[in-house]
C-alpha cells in the first residue's frame, strides 16, 4: 500500500484530484504525524500507519462523510476548531462575514456583540480573539453549544465568548443591549434539500434549512427584532445566500438598518451583508 493507492482511492470515488490531494495529506498528518517535511525527508511510513490512513479513505470514498468529520477538526482562520454533526463545518466563505466584523468592531472599540446560531462558536471564538468585545455566541442546540464552549476553552478564551441555549433572540436578557449582532443563518429553501451535495447532507439540518421557499424566515425574524437589543448606531451584519442580496437588503432597510454594504465573495458572489440601525 502506497499514498498513491489512497489517493486513487478517493479520485476513484468522484473527488477530485487536488482536493483529494489536500484530503490525503489531512489524513496522513492527522492520524500517522506525517507531514511535508517528512515527504521531503523521504521518510518512509510504517504498513500499520499506511493501513490506518488508508481505511480512513475508505470511509471517506464509501459514505461522502466530510473530511472535518473524520478527522474531528475544521481550519478556519488559522485555528482548528472542533467539528461534529452536530455543528456546521465552518466554511470560507464565513471568514469573510468574521473579518468585516472585527474591522467594525475595532475602527468603533465596540464591547458587546452578538452571535445568532453560533454551532461551532467559530465566529464567536475569532471575534474574541481579534477585538476587545465580549460576545454571547446563542444557538438552540445543545451539542452544538457544547461544541462551541470545546473550541473557546482550547482557546483560552474564557469570559470573552459566552455561549447560551437561546431560539434566536428568546434567551437575550431583559436589559441586554449590543453594538453588533453577526449571523450565519439557515438560508437554503426546503426545495433545495434534494440538490444538495452529498458532504452537505452531514451538516445538521437545523443550521441549513428554512421553511419558506426563498430561504427568507431567518434574515426576517433576526432583522425584524434586532433593533429592540441593539444600541444607537449598531450593526447588523449576515452571511448571505446566493441570489439573496436583495432581498436581505430590502428587509433590513424596511427595520430601519442603511449604509447598506455588500460585500462578494472570491467567485463574485454577494456574500455578506452589514447593515448600521439609524
Amino acid at each position: 500500500m502506497s499514498i498513491q493507492e489512497i489517493l486513487k482511492i478517493l479520485t476513484d470515488s468522484g473527488i477530485e484530484p487536488n482536493e483529494a490531494n489536500v484530503e490525503v495529506k489531512m489524513l496522513l498528518e492527522h492520524f500517522a504525524n506525517y507531514g511535508v517535511k517528512d515527504i521531503v525527508m523521504g521518510n518512509k511510513l510504517t504498513e500499520e500507519k499506511l493501513r490506518i490512513v488508508k481505511e480512513k479513505a475508505e470511509l471517506r470514498a464509501k459514505t461522502h462523510q466530510p473530511i472535518q468529520h473524520i478527522i474531528g477538526f475544521a481550519d478556519f482562520m488559522g485555528e482548528k476548531f472542533i467539528v461534529n454533526p452536530s455543528v456546521l463545518i465552518p466554511r470560507d466563505e464565513t471568514e469573510i462575514l468574521v473579518r468585516k466584523a472585527i474591522e467594525i468592531i475595532n475602527k468603533n472599540n465596540f464591547k458587546m456583540a452578538l452571535d445568532v446560531g453560533t454551532g461551532s462558536g467559530c465566529i464567536a471564538c475569532m471575534v474574541a480573539k481579534y477585538t476587545d468585545c465580549q460576545i454571547i455566541g446563542l444557538d438552540i442546540s445543545s451539542d452544538a453549544l457544547n461544541t462551541a464552549l470545546d473550541n473557546a476553552s482550547k482557546l483560552n478564551l474564557f469570559n470573552k465568548a459566552i455561549f447560551r441555549k437561546s431560539d434566536i433572540f428568546s434567551n437575550v436578557k431583559d436589559g441586554e443591549k449590543f453594538d453588533i449582532i453577526i449571523s450565519n443563518p439557515p438560508y437554503i429553501p426546503p426545495s433545495e434539500k434534494e440538490n444538495i451535495q452529498t458532504e452537505v447532507k452531514f451538516d445538521p439540518e437545523l443550521a441549513l434549512y428554512t421553511t419558506d421557499e426563498k430561504g427568507l424566515e431567518f434574515y426576517e425574524k433576526i432583522t425584524k427584532n434586532a433593533p429592540k437589543i441593539l444600541n444607537n448606531k449598531g450593526y447588523l451584519l449576515f452571511e448571505l445566500g446566493i441570489g439573496q442580496s436583495n432581498d436581505v437588503k430590502s428587509i433590513m432597510e424596511k427595520s430601519g438598518f442603511s449604509n447598506i454594504e455588500i460585500i462578494k465573495d472570491l467567485a463574485g458572489i454577494d456574500r455578506v451583508i452589514v447593515g448600521c440601525l439609524n
